[in-house]
């Protein structure tokens, strides 16, 4: 019960993490205190927050914007574990702006909140503010899984978002690290970098891409393609299987989130599917065990 209440209170939005929400439902809610000032050397960030980058610029904005009207929307904190202080739960943008600005004391809202919960909070505030990228994005649900044994369903329902979309966005971290970070920057969409996953050459196709500017059908095509099965007229792939087939194996991979080959005849075939580490060819035996 005391999940379910979680899960419809982080549906409430930004304005429960601000304090404006209804009364506690009973002595084990979650207690939000007053808005007060705080130090703010006693604030520090949080270390599984998962949103990674920040950008210089836009701290160095808000900075020169809190310098003139000083910081309106209090940061959420938690008291710091085992030390004087508070961990941010939600706003390390903020506070980074405040410190780079000079301000002394900081408004700060302070819920008792353990680091389940305080990791909820942060990956809805980004989600809602849109301030993660998609690899950030992918690496706090992974974590949430991995730490706290949530389903693709319990965060679909935690974030507001579809079940696909959580599982399309965590087949990004199947990606390798190069190609990661040309998602985190922005240099390759995450509509393009899923169709890499199942590429038989990630990273040589995310350049093509950026290169010449593809589509995300075009990358859906080309990453269908066996490493060197190429023609020699500019790259372009050969067409040596049927439109149907194509289907079949796209289907397949994007359930699976590994490459999916077919190959059949007048007496059979067979299905492959390609794995590129151990760790993989383990994530791939236990998919197949469930079924």
């Amino acid at each position: 019960m005391a999940d379910d209440r979680s899960s419809k209170r982080l549906g409430r939005g930004l304005a429960a993490l601000i304090g404006e929400m209804d009364q506690p439902e009973s002595a084990t809610e979650p207690v939000v205190r007053e808005d007060r000032a705080v130090p703010i050397e006693l604030v520090s960030p949080n270390p599984n927050n998962p949103r990674r980058a920040f950008s210089q610029t836009e701290i160095d904005e808000l900075a020169s914007s809190l310098r003139e009207h000083g910081l309106i929307q209090p940061i959420v904190v938690r008291t710091a574990r085992g030390r004087d202080g508070y961990e941010i739960v939600a706003g390390e943008r903020r506070w980074r702006a405040a410190q780079r600005a000079g301000l002394l004391d900081i408004p700060v809202i302070i819920r008792d909140v353990d680091d389940k919960a305080a990791l909820e909070l942060a990956i809805v505030e980004n989600v809602q503010r849109a301030d993660l990228n998609p690899i950030e994005e992918a690496a706090g649900y992974q974590q949430l899984i991995d730490e706290h044994g949530y389903t693709q369903a319990d965060l679909g329902d935690v974030i507001g978002k579809s079940r696909s979309h959580v599982a399309n966005t965590l087949r990004l971290l199947k990606l390798p690290q190069d190609v990661q970070a040309l998602v985190a920057d922005g240099s390759l969409s995450s509509g393009h970098a899923r169709c890499l996953v199942t590429a038989a050459d990630p990273m040589a196709l995310a350049r093509r891409i950026v290169e010449e500017g593809l589509s995300v059908r075009q990358a859906e095509a080309l990453a269908q393609v066996p490493a060197g099965d190429k023609a020699a007229n500019g790259g372009k792939a050969k067409p040596d299987k049927d439109a149907d087939t194509l289907s079949l194996e796209k289907a397949l991979s994007d359930a699976t989130g590994y490459r999916v080959a077919i190959s059949h005849g007048a007496k059979g075939g067979e299905v492959r599917i390609r794995y590129r580490s151990l760790e993989q060819l383990d994530d791939l035996c236990r998919l197949l065990q469930r079924q």
